[in-house]
């Protein structure tokens, strides 16, 4: 998408705060509701909060935790810190007690910014707390800060908590060279002064990686409202002339059917992203069609928030059914239980190699030795398989996969055939124990329309006619909504409790 605007080669996030505040100035670099700020505006109180978190003792080197909602005020805090030379860390406002506490055993803060008024869980004793409510009169101490600390781009710079559905939430921690990195990886999801809707929560890799990114390219965030709704982001994306959005499918079906987007094609949204579930064929050409957009699709992961992604002149059958091809300057391949390569369209474990790959787990040598070899191939959970074309096919987790009668059930490939069938809105399988056969699979469903839900038959005939017959669904349970984890995943423990019960 041609050249990034900020001139200059800064080394530091530091650095390229200051440089993009220089070059950007009076441009906007976050709209939050009624509260707009440009890129000086945020530095300079970015700069004036550093002041304070210094007075507070806070060092290079040292973790500041954010407990705070997406907003313009957890961006300055993030700047802040980074500016200090410190770590950040942010928490997802949706985790638990347990949660919150496990966390920041590991994180071990020097200081915690939290929104007071937000009901989130209580720090615990002896840990320094400040609250949101201070963060204004902070920012006016000194704006644009005292003198910049001596930084080296290997120091850590942030750390990136997963979602834990498997356990303990690890933090994946990242360095200045990993975040300039992922800028130099954004290939069609970036270009010269985009206005970019943000739906993920900013503790989420997809913000806390790409700042740099934000940076680079001089981009306005627009964050998204709570909760959502169809024709808020409909209006949104009108006012605010937003030119990259993103959204699961439902979301984008949802948008095709408000009333003041009938017939009107947004030519100022360039690009919009498919999360979370794959998208119909049929739905990728109707919002090409009705709204003049390309959606495209990424994989990544907290470890990694750069590895694959479609390209908007990909046919949708490949946005629907692949992650697409690697990004600049990431590598993927594909392997056996061993290590070794597998052949082509061959289902093996997705690993990972690239500048944007986390440098380990925060304070957890031994975890980050399980998935992080000298070679620096990140062994991911993840089961695919590439086809001729080099796209990557997802097919689940490890973690997921289920052996019934002996042969082997991806998840994710039952799902994203059941996802294509007209009275499937959400769709979630899990494997669940069973006599004789070992595993069966049970298919929970989000119906189209509730009063004329799909039968199990209906779906295992839709099933079979696409995969081997041993993949269809042997139980459905319609649910009128899937579970979702503090990091909006489809919370498949959840899902293999409620099928057990």
């Amino acid at each position: 998408m041609g050249t990034p605007p900020l001139i200059g080669d800064p080394a530091t996030l530091g650095e390229a705060l200051r440089a993009a505040a220089e070059q950007f100035g009076d441009r906007e670099a976050y709209v939050d509701g009624f509260q707009r700020i440009s890129f000086a505006g945020w530095v300079a109180a970015a700069g004036g909060l550093a002041v304070e978190l210094a007075d507070r003792g806070v060092r290079r080197g040292n973790v500041v935790a954010l407990m705070l909602p997406s907003s313009i005020d957890y961006a300055v805090c993030y700047a802040a810190i980074a500016s200090l030379g410190a770590v950040t860390t942010g928490l997802n406002t949706r985790l638990g007690v347990n949660e919150v506490t496990a966390v920041l055993a590991t994180a071990a803060p020097a200081l915690v910014i939290r929104d007071t008024e937000a009901g989130l869980p209580e720090v615990p004793e002896g840990i320094p707390v400040m609250a949101r409510s201070e963060l204004a009169a902070a920012c006016l101490r000194r704006p644009g800060g005292g003198p910049a600390p001596d930084v080296d781009p290997a120091d850590p710079v942030v750390v990136i908590w997963t979602s834990g559905t498997t356990g303990v939430p690890k933090g994946a921690w990242f360095d200045h060279r990993n975040l300039a990195a992922a800028a130099r990886s954004a290939g069609v999801m970036s270009a010269p002064f985009d206005r970019r809707l943000v739906a993920t929560p900013f503790a989420h890799a997809g913000y806390m990686a790409k700042l740099w990114d934000q940076l680079a390219w001089g981009i306005t965030m627009v964050v998204g409202t709570v909760p959502w709704s169809a024709a808020e982001m409909a209006q949104v994306l009108i006012d605010e002339r937003i030119t990259v959005a993103g959204g699961v499918p439902t979301q984008w079906s949802k948008l095709l059917e408000q009333p003041h987007l009938a017939g009107r094609r947004l030519e100022h949204l360039r690009v919009g992203i498919a999360a979370t579930a794959p998208a119909a064929p049929e739905l990728v050409e109707r919002v090409a069609d009705l709204l003049g957009v390309p959606l495209v699709v990424r994989y990544a992961m907290t470890e990694s928030p750069s590895i694959c992604g479609t390209e908007p002149t990909d046919p949708p059958e490949v946005q629907a059914r692949t992650v697409g091809r690697p990004q600049a300057g990431v590598q993927v391949r594909v392997v056996d239980d061993d290590g070794g390569p597998v052949a082509t369209e061959t289902v093996g474990r997705v690993q990972v190699r690239g500048d944007c790959v986390m440098r380990g787990y925060w304070r957890a040598p031994e975890l980050t030795a399980q998935v992080l070899g000298d070679d620096g191939w990140l062994r991911s959970g993840d089961l695919g398989r590439l086809t001729a074309e080099g796209n990557l096919v997802l097919v689940g987790r490890s973690g997921d996969m289920y052996i019934r009668g002996g042969y082997n059930v991806y998840p994710l490939e039952v799902e994203n055939v059941l996802a294509d069938h007209p009275a499937v809105a959400r769709v979630a399988v899990v494997g669940v124990p069973a006599p004789v056969i070992g595993e069966i699979g049970v298919a929970f469903v989000v119906p189209a329309d509730p009063a004329a839900a799909p039968t199990r038959e209906e779906l295992r005939v839709w099933v079979r006619g696409h995969l081997a017959d041993y993949k269809a669904p042997d139980r459905v349970e319609t649910v009128p909504d899937l579970p979702l984890t503090a990091m909006q995943k489809i919370d498949k423990l959840a899902l293999r409790e409620l099928a057990l019960g």
